[in-house]
């Protein structure tokens, strides 16, 4: 598939929560180091924090695609898996299915949000934290702040702070994902037409 091309080197991750009540975390990564990392809410505000970073690309951990058969997140009709949510439990790396409970308003709004941005000449691609934690063994947010945030250190990512939290730190690993995917240091589970998740090649590093 082929993205929009911009001249830039920023990469925009966003951790997005199913409702803007609640905490979305977004980093803004040029060349390894955080220029951007913050909590936003409303729709309009990560559109305007991805206007002003003007990214080569936008890496949002939410599904941004249904499962085949499935006209809306609400029809009961087709499947409940996409063929990249089948390769993550292939591979033994937990998620939630999209259409259980909080995971369908994640979604549509996912789903709204991507098709905003794209209309807007951005290029969108799907990553999941969680994945690409388990494949660099960074431990995930769960596991404890520190020992992620000195992780993600390890790994390249320069202008982390102790203040950062798991939602922020989401972001950061996003952004990072959407780094390696420019470089060529990614795969691509499914198909961007039908639904793809993207992660870091296992052992590799920046």
């Amino acid at each position: 598939m082929d993205f929009p091309k911009r001249h830039s080197n920023n990469v925009v991750g966003i951790d997005l929560a199913g409702s803007p009540k609640r905490n979305t975390g977004l980093c803004t990564l040029k060349k390894g180091l955080i220029t951007s990392c913050t909590i936003l809410h409303t729709d309009q505000e990560i559109i305007n924090y991805v206007e002003k970073a003007n990214p080569a690309i936008v890496a949002i951990d939410a599904p941004l695609n249904l499962p085949p058969g499935r006209r809306s997140i609400g029809d009961r009709n087709g499947e409940h898996f996409r063929p990249c949510d089948r390769e993550l439990l292939k591979r033994g790396i937990r998620f939630f299915p999209i259409t259980l409970g909080p995971m369908r308003l994640l979604t549509e709004r996912g789903i709204h949000l991507k098709k905003t941005l794209t209309r807007r000449g951005y290029a969108v691609i799907e990553v999941y934290p969680g994945a690409a934690q388990d494949i660099w063994h960074t431990g995930r947010k769960q596991d404890g702040l520190s020992k992620l945030r000195k992780a993600l250190e390890k790994l390249g990512v320069k202008g982390l702070h102790q203040k950062m939290n798991g939602d922020e730190l989401d972001a950061v690993t996003a952004a990072l994902v959407g780094q390696f995917f420019l470089r060529g240091k990614a795969e691509v589970l499914g198909n961007f037409k039908r639904g793809a998740i993207v992660i870091p090649y296992t052992q590799e590093t920046t």
